[in-house]
């Protein structure tokens, strides 16, 4: 079990840097378009304020190459000063002595935020010089960022590995809600995988498939297991030098007892018919190109997710943002949401369509990660969690 803030004493009076990821979607202005995670690291900021630490922020913004104004953080700055009981500040460097020197003036409970840490060459080769200069500025290191959690940047890594460190709220939060689909799920434990690839989602779906009893399959990559079993799948997006790799995943499955559900049927294109009209077909042939599950598979999966008592959801069922192949994806989205089973959702795709479709009523768990939350599941763990000291019991 990782020590988290709540295990730290003495903080009164110390300087925590608390990395958060405030990688959000900004304007030419200076509007954020999206504060979701800002507001999702409040927590952790109150709980230092409260603390009495002097709280100093740092984060990245996109990726920059070098100075960038339109990758500043002052908007974020701008938008705590509006939001915390405490005054808040903004300093565009890192740790110059401008940076040091405003430290130095912070009061306890205050906040400080930083400039971008991607300004700066060292960060993301997680450069040992840097994370110590990085290190320098305070005396306790709290990683709240677990989008970024993935990567050995030396801001989310280095630092860790020279002061003192703990994890934030929202990280507990995260490993609190993905912890128990890799360590004890509920059962039966249903798995709903979808998205285009089945490269991309290799390691997940082998990882996934060792502790769900059922997966459900669904998107362009399924496809390319139709294909693995003999189907004919017409036009439609398959990834030949990954059809053997399916293959192994269905005879596997088969092996261990456990259930795997493919389409039965689409809504589609004929790729020869100019208008592109979308059509329901059972079997895809000739030209015809799948774009989305049809009803006979979406009662098929609502069904199947009806009866579970945990539920992971990475992956749309189909090409959502068009409105002719967006039924699949609201479907199952709607009935995991009804679900009686506890429900965790992944994925920057899988996120994007619960918010396009307003399903979040009735999901108990959205992961802020997106890389992060599948090599969590792929892998057990993440280095930027690694790396945090263990708490005493």
């Amino acid at each position: 079990m990782k020590r988290t803030i709540k295990d730290l004493v003495g903080l009164k009076g110390k300087v925590v840097l608390l990395r958060v990821d405030f990688n959000v979607p900004i304007d030419e202005n200076g509007r954020i378009a999206d504060a979701t995670r800002i507001v999702q690291a409040i927590p952790t900021i109150k709980y230092l304020i409260k603390q009495k630490a002097k709280v100093v922020i740092l984060s990245h913004l996109g990726r920059p190459k070098g100075y960038d104004v339109h990758k500043s953080l002052w908007p974020t700055a701008l938008y705590l000063k509006n939001r915390l009981p405490c005054s808040v500040s903004f300093c565009n460097s890192l740790f110059d002595d401008e940076a040091k020197y405003r430290i130095s003036l912070l009061k306890e409970g205050n906040v400080l935020v930083l400039e971008n840490t991607r300004f700066y060459e060292g960060e993301e080769t997680n450069d040992m010089a840097f994370s110590k200069k990085l290190a320098s500025l305070g005396d306790i290191y709290v990683n709240d960022a677990f989008a970024t959690a993935h990567r050995e940047n030396a801001s989310t890594f280095g630092v860790a590995r020279i002061l003192p460190n703990a994890i934030g709220l929202l990280m507990e939060k995260e490993l609190n809600a993905l912890g128990p689909i890799l360590n004890n799920p509920k059962r039966p434990f249903v798995a709903v995988i979808g998205g285009v690839k089945v490269s991309s989602k290799l390691k997940i779906l082998k990882s996934v498939l060792e502790k769900a009893d059922t997966l459900i399959i669904g998107g362009a990559m399924a496809y390319t297991f139709l294909k693995a079993k003999g189907q004919t799948v017409g036009e439609s997006l398959v990834e030949e030098d990954m059809v053997d790799d399916a293959l192994e995943i269905l005879q596997g499955a088969e092996g261990a007892g456990k259930k795997i559900l493919l389409p039965i049927d689409h809504i589609c294109v004929d790729n020869a018919d100019r208008k592109k009209e979308a059509i329901q077909s059972k079997v895809l042939r000739g030209t015809l190109m799948g774009l989305d599950i049809g009803p006979a598979t979406t009662k098929l999966y609502v069904n199947e997710i009806a009866k579970a008592k945990q539920i992971f959801w990475n992956g749309p069922m189909g090409k959502f943002e068009d409105i002719r192949f967006a039924n699949g994806t609201y479907d199952v989205g709607k009935a995991i949401g009804d679900s009686k089973g506890y429900s965790v959702i992944g994925g920057g795709d899988t996120v994007a369509a619960v918010h396009h479709f307003d399903l979040e009523k009735g999901i108990n768990y959205i992961s802020t990660g997106g890389g992060a939350t599948m090599e969590f599941i792929e892998r057990g763990s993440l280095p930027c969690v690694e790396v945090i000291q263990e708490k005493i019991i």
